[in-house]
C-alpha cells in the first residue's frame, strides 16, 4: 500500500486541559492480563469538573436513583447543559441507553479508580429478543451511548456473554457503543470477547469524534471496532484467549467512510496472555459489504507484544487490506518489526499529520 506523501506540519492547537491534556495524558496503570470480570489495571483520573446538575445512582437506596438507567431517563431531553450522574461503587446488572436527545451527560463513578463501579449484561447479537427477533451486534450493547458531548470516567463496561454456552451462533457482544460526536472515555474499562467496544457514528456521513484516554480495553476478535474517528490514547490493549482455549483474533475492525479519520492507537500497549504470532492488529471492515468505504487504522508509538503477527494486517470478507489505509510509526517491542510491503510504515513527514491533534480536528475535550 503506498502512502501519500502529506504536507508539512502544521502549527498545533494549545495543549488541552486538565486530566485530558493530551501533551500528557495519563498513565498506564500496571496490571496483569485478567478474566472478564477481574480486577484491571487501576489509575487514577481527575475529579470531573462541577456539572449543572447531579443525580446520585446507589444499589442501596442512598441514592436518587437504584439504577443507572433510571438515571438516564430524569435527564431532560435536550438537555442544554452538563449533567453528572455520579454512581456509587457496586455491580449493576442492566442495559443502558443514552438517547441521541440526551447530550451533556457526564456518567462517572463516585471513586477515582475504574473497578469500583461495572455496568454488565450479558446479551449478544443472537440473543432472542421478548419482542422476537434478536438483539444484533450493536443491539446486543450493555451500554449505549447516541448522544454528543458524553463523558464516562473511572468505569468498567462489561459484557460478560457466555460463548461456550452454546444455543447462540451470532456470538458478537458489545460492551460499549458510541454513536455521537465529541465522546470523552477516561478511565474506563471495556471488556468483553469479541466485539467488545463499537465506536461508530449516527451515519456515514456524519463524524463520530471520540477520544478514549488511558483505558483497559480487553477481548480477542475485532475487539475495537466502528467507523468513529476515535483515537485510543495512553491504553492497555488487552488480548485474551477464545471461549475454547485457543489463541487468534484481531484488534481493530475499522469501517471508515471515504474521506474521514479511523482509529489511531498511540502511547498504548498490546499485549495478553496468549500464544505468540496469533493476533493480527486488524483487518477492514467493509459493513454490509460498502466498496466505498475506506477503513484506516494507523497504530503508532505503542509497544507490541510477540502476541502479534510478524504480518499484522489481514484481508476480511473479500476485501484487501492494501486497499485500505493501515500504517504504523515507530512501535516497539517483540511484536513491532521493519517496514515492508506487508508492514507499511509512516514516514517522520507523514506521521505529523497522523497526531491526535489532527484526529480530533479542532475539538480539545476538558475535564
Amino acid at each position: 500500500m503506498a502512502l501519500t506523501p502529506r504536507r508539512p506540519r502544521r502549527r498545533r492547537p494549545a495543549p488541552l486541559i486538565g486530566s485530558l491534556a493530551l501533551a500528557t495524558g495519563l498513565g498506564l496503570a500496571a496490571a496483569p492480563a485478567s478474566g472478564r470480570l477481574g480486577d484491571v489495571g487501576r489509575a487514577h483520573a481527575a475529579t470531573p469538573a462541577t456539572a449543572a446538575a447531579t443525580i446520585v445512582v446507589a444499589k442501596d437506596g442512598s441514592g436518587d436513583y437504584a439504577t443507572v438507567q433510571a438515571a438516564v431517563d430524569a435527564v431532560p431531553a435536550n438537555n442544554p447543559s452538563a449533567v453528572t450522574i455520579s454512581v456509587k461503587p457496586g455491580t449493576y446488572r442492566e442495559t443502558v441507553k443514552i438517547p441521541a436527545s440526551k447530550p451533556h451527560i457526564r456518567l462517572v463513578s463516585s471513586t477515582s479508580g475504574r473497578n469500583d463501579v461495572t455496568i454488565v449484561y450479558n446479551n449478544a447479537s443472537g440473543t432472542p429478543k421478548p419482542g422476537g427477533g434478536t438483539y444484533g451486534t450493536s443491539g446486543s450493547a450493555t451500554v449505549a451511548v447516541e448522544a454528543d458531548d458524553f463523558q464516562a470516567r473511572n468505569l468498567r463496561f462489561v459484557n460478560d456473554f457466555d460463548e461456550a454456552a452454546g444455543g447462540i451462533t451470532d456470538k458478537q457482544a458489545v460492551a460499549l457503543r458510541t454513536a455521537g460526536d465529541r465522546i470523552v472515555l477516561d478511565n474506563i474499562a471495556a471488556i468483553g470477547d469479541q466485539d467488545t467496544l463499537l465506536l461508530d457514528s449516527a451515519s456515514k456521513d456524519k463524524t463520530g469524534r471520540v477520544y478514549v484516554n488511558n483505558a483497559w480495553i480487553q477481548g480477542n476478535v475485532d475487539f475495537v471496532f466502528g467507523r468513529a474517528s476515535a483515537v485510543i490514547n495512553k491504553s492497555a490493549i488487552r488480548l485474551v484467549k477464545r471461549y475454547d482455549g485457543s489463541s487468534g483474533g484481531y484488534v481493530a475492525a475499522p469501517s471508515t467512510a471515504a474521506g474521514k479519520k479511523g482509529f489511531l492507537f498511540i502511547n498504548s500497549d498490546v499485549t495478553g496472555d496468549v500464544s505468540s504470532r496469533s493476533f493480527y492488529l486488524g483487518r477492514p471492515w467493509h459493513a454490509g459489504g460498502d466498496a466505498s468505504l475506506d477503513p484506516q487504522a494507523i497504530v503508532r508509538n505503542t509497544d507490541l507484544s510477540a502476541a502479534i503477527k510478524t504480518t499484522p494486517w489481514t484481508d476480511m470478507s473479500g476485501f484487501s487490506w492494501k486497499d485500505d489505509r493501515f500504517a504504523e510509526y515507530k512501535n516497539t517491542g517483540a511484536g513491532s518489526g521493519a517496514a515492508s510491503t506487508d508492514r507499511p510504515q509512516l514516514t517522520d513527514a507523514q506521521a505529523a499529520d497522523y497526531e491526535i491533534a489532527d484526529w480530533l480536528g479542532g475539538w480539545q475535550p476538558s475535564s
